[in-house]
C-alpha cells in the first residue's frame, strides 16, 4: 500500500501527465512538445503507409518499415496508456473504473485503440493503421489561436443551429436515391441485365449522377433511360446546392448576429447593441 506522501505524488504525476496529454494551459512547453511529436508520428505513419503500399519502395526496405511499425505502435500504446489512466483528472470521468471504461468509448478513444489493436491481435487480419489518419484530427488541438478556434465554434452554432434543415435535405436525398435506382432498375434492366442487376445495384448509379461525378462505368443505353438520367441529374444539382444555401444563410445570420454582440469590457459579459 501507497502511503500518504507516496499517494500524493502519484496524484501530483497522473496530474501532471493529464496535462500534458491534453492542452491545459496557454505557454504549457511539455503539452505542446507532446501534441507536436504524436502529430507528426501520425503524419509519418500515414505518410509510411502510402509509401509502403508501392511495391517498389517496399521491397527497397522492407526491415525500415517493420521497425518503424513496431515503434510506432509501442509509442501510441504508452499514449494510449497514458490517456486512459490520467483520464480520471476530469470530473467525468472521476469513477476509477466506469469513468475509464466511458472514455475509452469516446470516439477519439476508440480510434486510438484500433489503431495499434490489431498488432496486438495477430487474428485479426483487417489492417486498420488507416484509422490513424483518423488521429490527424488531433491536430486541431494545436489550432489554439483565436480565430480558428472562433472559426470552429461559429461553424458548430451555424450547424446547430440548421440540423433541422439539413437532416430534411439529408431525408429528400435519399428518397431521391431510392426513386432514382427504382427507375433507373425499371427502365434498363431488360436492356443492361448486369448492370442495372438489382435496384441496390442501380444505386451505384444513381449516386455517380446524384452527386454529379458521373463515372461512366454505368449509363443508360435505352431512350427512356437517357431522359430519366437526365432528369436525375438535373435535380442531383439542385438538391445539392440546398445544403449549401442553407449553410450560407446560417453564416449570415450568426454573422450579423455577433455584430449586434458586444461584451462588457469590466464583466466580459454579453450586451446587445
Amino acid at each position: 500500500m501507497l502511503n500518504s506522501m507516496d499517494r500524493q505524488k502519484c496524484l501530483k504525476i497522473r496530474k501532471r501527465v493529464r496535462e500534458i496529454v491534453v492542452v491545459a494551459r496557454p505557454g504549457d512547453i511539455a503539452s505542446r512538445a507532446f501534441d507536436i511529436a504524436i502529430v507528426a508520428l501520425i503524419l509519418l505513419n500515414v505518410t509510411a503507409m502510402i509509401a509502403e503500399s508501392v511495391q517498389r519502395v517496399y521491397l527497397r526496405m522492407p526491415r525500415f518499415f517493420t521497425v518503424f511499425e513496431y515503434t510506432s505502435v509501442a509509442v501510441f500504446s504508452v499514449e494510449y496508456a497514458m490517456r486512459l489512466w490520467s483520464c480520471v483528472e476530469e470530473t467525468r470521468y472521476s469513477r476509477p473504473v466506469l469513468g475509464r471504461l466511458r472514455f475509452a468509448l469516446t470516439p477519439l478513444a476508440l480510434v486510438d485503440l484500433l489503431a495499434v489493436l490489431p498488432f496486438y491481435l495477430p487474428f485479426v487480419n483487417v489492417d486498420l493503421r488507416v484509422l490513424r489518419v483518423l488521429r490527424v484530427m488531433r491536430i486541431m488541438r494545436l489550432a489554439k489561436l483565436g480565430r480558428y478556434s472562433e472559426s470552429l465554434q461559429t461553424l458548430g452554432r451555424v450547424v446547430a443551429a440548421r440540423k433541422e434543415q439539413l437532416l430534411s435535405t439529408v431525408f429528400i436525398l435519399l428518397i431521391l436515391l431510392v426513386i432514382s435506382s427504382c427507375l433507373m432498375y425499371y427502365g434498363e434492366h431488360e436492356a443492361q441485365p448486369q448492370s442495372f442487376s438489382s435496384i441496390p445495384a442501380a444505386m451505384w448509379w444513381a449516386v455517380a449522377t446524384l452527386t454529379t461525378v458521373g463515372y461512366g462505368d454505368v449509363c443508360p443505353i435505352t431512350p427512356i433511360g437517357k431522359l430519366m438520367a437526365s432528369v436525375i441529374a438535373v435535380l442531383g444539382i439542385g438538391m445539392f446546392a440546398l445544403p449549401t444555401g442553407i449553410l450560407g444563410a446560417g453564416f449570415v445570420e450568426e454573422i450579423n448576429s455577433r455584430k449586434r454582440v458586444k461584451r462588457c469590457p469590466h464583466c466580459g459579459n454579453e450586451i446587445e447593441v
